[in-house]
């Protein structure tokens, strides 16, 4: 009988069904950003020679996540236009889910999904399976090529509004605020997220009211387009 999982349920199960995986993985999440232990539990996935398959849908992978799954010889990564689906099978088990393999996404949203075992409800196991294969049909697999760490968009775009626009020295954009922090500046994106006060609006951010009540400012350049501005003494954890 298939099991109704929540967050935590789905972040557990997704775990185990990656460790109990001996002869294939599938990994089907538009959005891509790996956790540490998600990490550890492909890496050795990857020591142990399983053919490891991973559908994304959103093409702008952070340099270093490329970097990442390059080093890994049985991990193969395609693109599939206009993938919604997020669903993650081994040979023994599937979980069909709202949740991206994403971390924002697994420790802070409110997700549902569905655990199905193969010996209990073989015929949903192989609908789902068979849809994960013909989405792997349909994608394009990529050839991951990042062969250094290129610094983010968003940093060269804030440093650009930096050299043309004073800010007040008491406040200070994301990207100088994260040098002032010894952080990278998608790294503190990922701190203010989680913290609350800054959203995700699509691709893009926004500021919360949370964020606006610990100092934070939106502002927009005609020529480089928004930005934010943090408190000096702004702390994220």
């Amino acid at each position: 009988m298939a099991k109704f999982l929540n967050t935590s349920a789905t972040n557990y199960f997704l775990e185990e069904l990656i460790k109990a995986a001996r002869e294939r993985l599938i990994i089907i999440s538009p959005f891509l950003k790996f956790n540490d232990r998600i990490r550890e539990l492909l890496a050795d996935k990857d020591r142990m020679k399983i053919d490891v398959r991973i559908v994304y849908g959103k093409s702008e992978l952070a340099p270093h996540e490329i970097n990442w799954l390059r080093s890994l010889a049985f991990v193969r990564t395609s693109f599939c236009q206009n993938l919604h689906a997020k669903c993650y099978l081994n040979e023994r088990s599937a979980i069909i889910t709202s949740m991206n393999l994403y971390d924002f996404s697994q420790v802070n949203n409110n997700e549902m999904g569905v655990l199905v075992d193969r010996d209990e409800e073989s015929e949903l196991y192989r609908e789902a399976y068979e849809e994960a294969q013909r989405l792997i049909r349909v994608s394009d697999e990529v050839r991951l090529s990042a062969e250094k760490v290129e610094q983010p968009k968003d940093e060269i775009h804030e440093q650009a509004v930096e050299s043309a626009e004073d800010s007040p020295f008491e406040k200070l954009t994301t990207s100088r605020l994260a040098k002032a922090l010894g952080l990278r500046t998608g790294d503190l994106n990922d701190k203010l997220l989680n913290a609350g006060l800054l959203e995700r609006d699509g691709e893009h951010f926004k500021l919360t009211e949370k964020g606006k009540g610990a100092g934070g400012e939106f502002r927009f350049s005609k020529k480089f387009g928004p930005y934010f501005l943090w408190p000096t003494n702004l702390r994220v954890g």
